[in-house]
């Protein structure tokens, strides 16, 4: 099973808003066929790794990190091509919280005589796909805060000195995360400071969807070309290259719960949050944080202060859970879960 959710990884940032799915064929103990969801609306893990092994496929054991599908979607059942493949017995780490395949996906395959069993290593599968778990019980995208901020709690460089506090390490972790989310956040203020492009770096992936908070930007940002890019704004304006969504809001602020309630109805299911203590206030007061993601790096190099005063005043309310404390080169790594 865990061969199954390394090869799960593999369809990340492409896969969305589909899940991360892997599976393996396996006969007499020896691994016959593997295969793994590659991108949205490809074949399914399932599908692949059975088509690998063909004939071989009658009497094995399938092994999938969540539970087949039982619909027509934009490929066809997996419990079909399950059933038809002669497979005896299919070993699932957790059901799909989709309502389509809930319990059926199992249920048909046991009518047809496969022997079926589940929930192995059920909380690893579930936070292969914390995100898509997430979306499908809120119908909101799974909100990640990545914060980065130097040892005396400043967060930006001097003018002219490069724009990263963080270790090297750190910053192909964070283009990983980029790779990894279907879309990412910033305020117009960090626009326009810092002209960035949002894009995915350092490694391969698939640059996700960016989204502006606000609308003081320049229609020349670097965001604006190539890709997706959504401009979120109480009032109503036009610019190249983007689209834009008026919203609720007061004091020319966006409204984040109606933001998230838009980006729930565009099938967008997860957002990383890159923007300042502002944009990272918004969303904490709002309670719409699902997870956290901290780098501290251990240097003075920053220069704007990162208002922790104004964070604190909600943390009697804020609480996280399964935090974990890595390094990354030279920096600390703090990540957790909100409570609920």
């Amino acid at each position: 099973m865990r061969r199954c959710f390394f090869l799960a990884h593999k369809g990340a940032g492409h896969a969305a808003p589909n899940p991360l799915v892997g599976a393996v064929v396996v006969k007499n103990g020896k691994i016959l066929a593997e295969g793994y969801h590659a991108r949205f609306g490809g074949p399914h893990a399932e599908v692949v790794a059975l088509k690998k092994a063909g004939k071989r496929a009658r009497g094995a054991t399938l092994y999938v990190s969540l539970e087949p599908c039982c619909f027509t979607g934009k490929t066809g059942p997996c419990t079909k091509a399950i059933i038809k493949s002669g497979i005896t017995k299919i070993v699932v780490a957790t059901r799909d919280p989709n309502p389509r395949v809930n319990g059926k996906g199992i249920k048909q395959l046991r009518q047809a005589g496969i022997m079926v069993q589940e929930n192995v290593l059920k909380h690893d599968a579930e936070g292969l796909n914390e995100d898509f778990f997430s979306f499908m019980k809120t119908k909101k995208p799974f909100v990640v805060l990545k914060l980065a901020f130097t040892g005396d709690g400043k967060t930006t460089t001097p003018p002219g000195a490069s724009k990263w506090i963080t270790s090297k390490e750190s910053q192909r972790f964070v283009h990983r995360l980029r790779s990894r989310y279907q879309s990412i956040l910033v305020g117009a203020e960090t626009v326009r400071k810092d002209n960035p492009s949002l894009t995915v770096r350092h490694m391969k992936g698939k640059n996700p969807i960016r989204i502006v908070l606000g609308d003081k930007v320049s229609p020349r940002s670097a965001l604006f070309r190539g890709g997706r890019t959504i401009l979120a704004t109480t009032r109503q304006k036009r610019i190249r290259g983007a689209e834009v969504w008026k919203l609720p809001g007061t004091k020319g602020y966006v409204n984040i719960r109606s933001l998230l309630r838009r980006l729930g109805q565009e099938n967008i299911t997860s957002v990383l949050v890159e923007g300042g203590s502002k944009v990272a206030k918004s969303f904490l007061d709002a309670y719409a944080v699902d997870k956290v993601i901290f780098f501290i790096a251990p240097n003075n190099r920053g220069t704007i202060p990162m208002r922790i005063p104004e964070i604190r005043k909600i943390t009697p309310s804020v609480r996280l859970a399964d935090v974990r404390v890595t390094r990354l080169g030279n920096d600390i790594v703090y990540q957790g879960y909100v409570k609920r």
